[in-house]
């Protein structure tokens, strides 16, 4: 390795690590405020949320990548420039693209580093944190009993304490009910003066210990029909009185991670290709059912029967000696055909169906109901209605059906394809940040940021712009994930070019012109005024 490209990439690796995890602390943040409040007040011990924090950085690392490739080129090649370093390398006879050598070794195996994580690891972590955040969501709030305050964590049980000590166990004036028997005690409580609460050391039940109290219960009728007996109400006294509460319902249960593996977002590429292929067929039987729908409704009964038609023995027996030899179905159709052929025109007929009456050629008819018997028209009407609504809504049915269809295999395809472009883009940013970097001569975190963000959240404005496009089929899922990185290709070749050439990136050179001559000829119509 050349000096030069040890010294790009020593210079390279410190600015990468510290915006890699600048971008890594900010999208974590951002998703960590979608579920603070599914988070917030279920006791989760600092072992699942570290856990949890690291499925989702792990999720995050294609979108971090990108950034942090772009902040670090325009921060280095901005600093070379601001020392002249650049300009000494350039004036010795090294090309830019030379001196960038290391660092597009660096950003390609970044770009494969975003592929393989997209595609192996990603999945795996978003399956992971899926589960856990369900099972933080299924999982009651942490036991917390406040001083007069009702708490019904407990099930079929109602605690409120008066008063609460700083020791966090000595309590006072403390009511319980008890409703886990409504049917045989219509009332159970128990108020005491004081008493003592605390967990078990291996924190699988609650004790209440409780001293000077008072138990009132109200029993239930017991008994069938008017043979129903009623007991006195019960009021009991105690010096002590202790009740133990499992403390099972409030620890985390893992879910099974079987149901969520079907998640687009956790499928692999070639997991994701295969369920493109599904929705692709999914959609073309959905299609064709449309179509069969519309032609069974289209179909109607013959309006008048047909000539008779005369028996055939051997068309007969060759049509059933063909059908044999074909599956069951086939034998079925022949026989059914055989029927229809052999069947007399009466049981032909369908007696639901209104014969036609033709007086005259078809032409000098203008509706098609007229063909029909006046009394049979208002019939004909109203199955023409029924029909044409039952056939609108089967339509809108499978319309529904295939538009759901067609969503999902956008959504999937753009899926597979976002992939590729969170891994191209890693290699486009380098030649944007750069060539930045070495215009406006800068370092440090001030322009090298300012710049970065305008280009990433270009980046991130065109992909949510093109989603939705493909989402409203204008856009297929393809083009849409590519567009980004379409647009800001040229955008990299020109900067590239600026920098290769030092020259400015906006020259102002034909606007001064143009403002000298303006300013001429305002000077010159003045003299010609005052003279």
């Amino acid at each position: 390795m050349k000096k030069i490209d040890k010294l790009l990439m020593k210079s390279f690796v410190g600015p990468f690590a510290v915006s890699f995890g600048i971008a890594l602390f900010v999208l974590i943040m951002q998703f960590l405020w979608l579920y603070i409040d599914d988070i917030a007040g279920k006791g989760v011990s600092i072992f699942i949320m570290l856990e949890l924090i690291g499925y989702l950085s792990i999720s995050t690392f294609p979108m971090a990548l990108p950034i942090a490739i772009l902040i670090a080129s325009v921060m280095v090649m901005g600093n070379l420039a601001e020392r002249y370093e650049l300009s000494s390398m350039k004036s010795a006879g090294v090309p830019l693209i030379r001196i960038m050598r290391g660092l597009i070794i660096w950003a390609a195996a970044t770009a494969v580093f975003s592929y393989l994580c997209s595609d192996v690891i990603i999945p795996y972590s978003n399956l992971k944190f899926k589960s856990r955040l369900t099972d933080i969501r299924r999982q009651k709030p942490a036991l917390a009993l406040e001083k007069g305050i009702f708490n019904e964590d407990f099930r079929q049980f109602v605690i409120r304490i008066g008063d609460k000590a700083r020791d966090g166990e000595t309590i006072s004036d403390v009511m319980i009910e008890d409703q886990t028997n409504p049917g045989r005690i219509n009332f159970n409580q128990i108020l005491a003066d004081s008493g003592q609460m605390y967990t078990t050391a291996d924190r699988r039940f609650f004790v209440m210990n409780l001293f000077n109290g008072t138990q009132y219960q109200e029993p239930g009728t017991q008994g069938g029909g008017g043979q129903k007996q009623k007991y006195p109400f019960v009021r009991t006294n105690f010096k002590s009185w202790t009740k133990v509460w499992d403390m099972k319902e409030f620890e985390l249960v893992r879910s099974d991670e079987e149901r969520y593996s079907t998640n687009r977002s956790m499928l692999s590429m070639n997991q994701l290709r295969s369920m493109i292929d599904s929705l692709d067929r999914s959609m073309h039987s959905y299609r064709i059912s449309i179509a069969e729908d519309l032609l069974f409704q289209l179909k109607r009964q013959p309006m008048k029967p047909p000539k008779p038609v005369v028996k055939d023995t051997t068309a007969q027996k060759e049509a059933t000696s063909d059908a044999q030899s074909h599956s069951p179905t086939i034998i079925q159709s022949a026989k059914n055909k055989i029927a229809i052929q052999t069947a007399t025109p009466d049981a032909r007929r369908n007696p639901e169906v209104p014969e036609q009456e033709l007086t005259r050629p078809l032409t000098e008819y203008k509706f098609f109901y007229e063909t029909f018997k006046p009394e049979d028209r208002p019939g004909v009407l109203r199955e023409a209605v029924n029909r044409a609504k039952a056939s609108m809504t089967s339509v809108e049915t499978r319309k529904a059906q295939v538009e759901n269809r067609r969503l999902d295999w956008v959504k999937t395809g753009y899926e597979l394809y976002i992939k590729y472009s969170f891994a191209l883009v890693c290699f486009i940013f380098l030649f944007i940040g750069a060539p930045m970097g070495a215009i406006i001569r800068k370092g440090g975190f001030g322009y090298p940021i300012l710049v970065s963000i305008i280009f990433f959240v270009t980046f991130i404005m065109l992909t949510i712009l093109c989603r939705k496009l493909a989402e409203g089929n204008i856009m297929s899922p393809f083009m849409a994930a590519m567009v980004p990185c379409i647009v800001l290709v040229p955008i990299g070749v020109y900067l590239t070019r600026k920098a290769m050439n030092d020259s400015q990136m906006f020259s102002t050179d034909r606007i001064d012109r143009w403002m000298l001559l303006l300013r001429n000829r305002w000077q010159k119509q003045k003299m010609a005024k005052t003279a």
